[in-house]
């Protein structure tokens, strides 16, 4: 299922090196969740204004420039963007969704994009080469592009991100279609629980984007069970999130970190975010290192009510190795060291004797190619 399988969306993109160019054209009701950083990128100020009445009629989306840090010319370029696209759509500047990502404190190249969205928007189709064209437009350090769907529920996504991705949301684009019908708040009801299961429990570097924006868009041509509807989105999100770690620049491995029996809730999200951002952590990871040291310091800095009654093991879909129980090493560091030689996804489950608290946070080593992709990042 592709995102053009969406009755009433119609999409498609360009690439040209770095620069890359996409539009959709579908009405709807919409739903947003953007950055959490202070330092707002000009496209989600405008996004949050056009898609404050809950409708939207497209979306113009540009990458390898995050038009972040730019001051009121910044502001105008995105309106600018919008007023490119409503002109093609035939409808109002403020129906239409905008987003930018790329780097950050560089003017938009505003005349690239007004001769490019003629070209985009005569080639618009509902086919997955559309939908594929769109999706290859949005990305920047991405190995490969991130999709999935819910036939279940008539949903399909897309999405950009690699680096730059933290437990605020993360540095990511997403725009999720459904057919099923809702008025806008619900929508962002259901959306802001997904986002928080999914994109907030992400973390790659630490960073967290200016430009970060997640967008749920109905055609509203089907009805399709609320309950159903929510449960499927989260999944949506979830596999996305996924990849997007599958993905982190240089990324080898991937990792859950899963906290139960903390004081609470809040504590066990608290514990598995610090210990999936740890650097020490993703580092002992990428080279297969058990040390279960750096996981339990972690724990401890972390800020949660926490002693040393702590069982810590790695388990992958066959095998688990225990190597910490109940505040006891167990010596089983060669066992766990074979474990991630030969997983590519794995989990640290961290089990305390605090309470009933769960919680989750999905995580990816890091490894050289990180450094020297972000190194060379503007050049």
């Amino acid at each position: 299922m592709e995102i053009t399988d969406i009755a009433g969306v119609y999409c498609n993109g360009v690439k040209e090196g770095k620069f890359g160019l996409g539009l959709v054209k579908c009405s709807g009701t919409v739903a947003g969740v953007f950055t959490r950083n202070k330092i707002k990128a000009a496209p989600v100020i405008v996004c949050t204004e056009n898609i404050a009445d809950g409708y939207v009629k497209g979306i113009i989306v540009n990458s390898g420039n995050a038009n972040a840090f730019t001051g009121e010319q910044g502001i105008e370029d995105a309106r600018e963007m919008c007023r490119i696209a409503a002109g093609l759509f035939g409808c109002n500047e403020w129906e239409v969704a905008v987003a930018s990502t790329g780097v950050i404190g560089r003017r938009l190249d505003m005349e690239w994009i007004r001769v490019k969205a003629p070209e985009v928007y005569a080639g618009l189709g509902n086919t997955k080469a559309h939908a594929d064209n769109f999706a290859r437009s949005i990305i920047t350090t991405d190995r490969f592009v991130k999709k999935t769907c819910s036939e279940k529920a008539r949903i399909a996504a897309v999405a950009k991100g690699a680096g730059m991705i933290a437990p605020n949301m993360a540095t990511m684009l997403c725009f999720i279609f459904t057919s099923a019908k809702f008025d806008s708040g619900e929508l962002y009801e259901m959306l802001r629980k997904a986002v928080d299961r999914s994109f907030n429990r992400l973390t790659v570097d630490g960073d967290t984007s200016t430009n970060d924006t997640v967008l749920l868009v109905s055609t509203g041509r089907e009805r399709v069970d609320a309950g159903i509807f929510e449960e499927e989105l989260e999944k949506v999100c979830y596999s996305l999130a996924k990849q997007m770690a599958r993905d982190g620049e240089g990324t080898t491995r991937v990792f859950e970190v899963a906290v139960d029996g903390a004081a609470s809730d809040e504590d066990a999200d608290r514990i598995a975010r610090t210990v999936a951002s740890s650097l020490l952590v993703k580092t002992a990871i990428f080279g297969c290192d058990p040390n279960w040291g750096r996981i339990v310091a972690a724990v401890g800095y972390s800020g949660a009510d926490v002693d040393e009654k702590i069982t810590l093991s790695f388990e992958n879909q066959t095998d688990r190795v225990l190597l910490v129980d109940c505040g006891r090493p167990v010596g089983n560091e060669r066992e766990a060291r074979e474990l991630l030689k030969n997983s590519e996804e794995f989990v640290i489950k961290i089990e305390l004797e605090k309470g009933k608290g769960k919680g989750f946070a999905i995580g990816c080593d890091l490894s050289y190619d990180y450094v020297k992709l972000n190194s060379e990042y503007t050049t």
